[in-house]
């Protein structure tokens, strides 16, 4: 058709090969940036966070008593509370409620003279130290830092002889709220994502908590090893813990989304094994490490993907330069390949 005008027609038949160099640019370059975004990796090591735990308040009634004896005599709390301890002296002698300074149930040996006694307390000094008369009532407060975890701390009457003959108590500290925040979690690929956590205080004992969150549908444990530098294996790790209770074994409930938290108490630094004990999930590959205090290995180092991803590039870019090119080849000459050239009958 005369109408179509001189450059119609090759336009018309371009058609097909700009269409063409369109669709491969709009499948190129997706592919470019898929192959990109697919070599990222996700976080190996996952580190604590400081946090200061609210302090809690316990109140404890003590009686003092002739015979000589604190009643109760052992006293337990958390760490990151405030004890208030009264005293009640039910007995027709004067006694004290003396706290030693120094961590230690046996701090002041049980066989100390008085004089031993007097000395121990004059050289570390004592958290509290009250004498009551007969009938005499008072109020001592005790704060427990985080700092205080798993320390116990002797109480004793520092009237002549009445320690000797029996009148000594202990405050215990056990855990509490964390200090050490983490996160951590499971898969059903058996593995804990991450499987590197660092923990770095300035001071131990230590609470850490652990946020461990569910990835898959399996259950899981979140098990650690009480001893540090002491790697467990699949063929030792039962045996182990039946003499060696782990320093926290918190089961993970199956179903993504479930969390619990794993609390425990790390008395110094060193390295800490986690593993998850349900039956071939060790086995597998589900184990990871505490790092308190230690620095942890550098994470391997993944292949590099420069050269692949340049030539992905380059790849698609000549790709698309050659769509390019034939499409305006297409609209000067008006098709690609050209019409076969037809030669003359004889």
């Amino acid at each position: 058709m005369r109408g179509e005008g001189r450059w119609g027609r090759p336009l018309r038949r371009a058609l097909p090969w700009a269409v063409a160099a369109l669709l491969v640019a709009g499948i190129g370059l997706p592919m470019v940036a898929a192959s990109s975004g697919s070599l990222r990796a996700g976080p190996e090591i996952g580190y604590g966070v400081a946090v200061t735990p609210p302090m809690a308040h316990v109140n404890v009634t003590v009686a003092m008593t002739d015979a000589p004896a604190y009643l109760p005599s052992a006293i337990t709390v958390n760490t990151s509370t405030i004890l208030t301890v009264h005293l009640v002296n039910q007995g027709n002698l004067t006694h004290t409620f003396t706290v030693s300074n120094v961590s230690g149930a046996d701090a002041l040996p049980a066989n100390s003279t008085p004089q031993q006694v007097d000395r121990f307390f004059n050289q570390n000094g004592s958290r509290a130290n009250v004498s009551l008369a007969p009938g005499a009532t008072a109020t001592v407060n005790l704060s427990f830092g985080v700092d205080s975890a798993l320390d116990v701390f002797q109480f004793v009457s520092v009237i002549p002889y009445q320690f000797q003959a029996g009148m000594a108590g202990t405050i215990s500290v056990s855990g509490g709220p964390p200090s050490v925040l983490l996160e951590d979690n499971t898969s059903d690929a058996l593995q804990f994502l991450p499987n590197t956590l660092v923990v770095n205080v300035t001071h131990y004992p230590v609470v850490v908590g652990v946020d461990v969150s569910n990835l898959g549908s399996f259950s899981h444990t979140f098990t650690v090893s009480a001893f540090s530098n002491f790697s467990l294996s699949p063929a030792n790790f039962t045996s182990f813990f039946q003499s060696h209770p782990p320093l926290v074994d918190a089961p993970v409930p199956s179903g993504a989304g479930s969390s619990v938290w794993a609390n425990f108490t790390i008395a110094h630094a060193g390295v800490y094994q986690y593993i998850c004990t349900v039956p071939g999930h060790f086995a597998s590959g589900m184990y990871g490490f505490v790092y308190a205090n230690v620095a942890p290995p550098p994470p391997p180092v993944p292949p590099s993907t420069a050269i692949v991803q340049g030539w992905v590039l380059v790849g698609a870019g000549l790709l698309l330069v050659v769509a390019l090119l034939v499409g305006l080849s297409a609209a000067y000459v008006g098709r690609l390949p050209p019409k076969p050239v037809e030669l003359p009958h004889e």
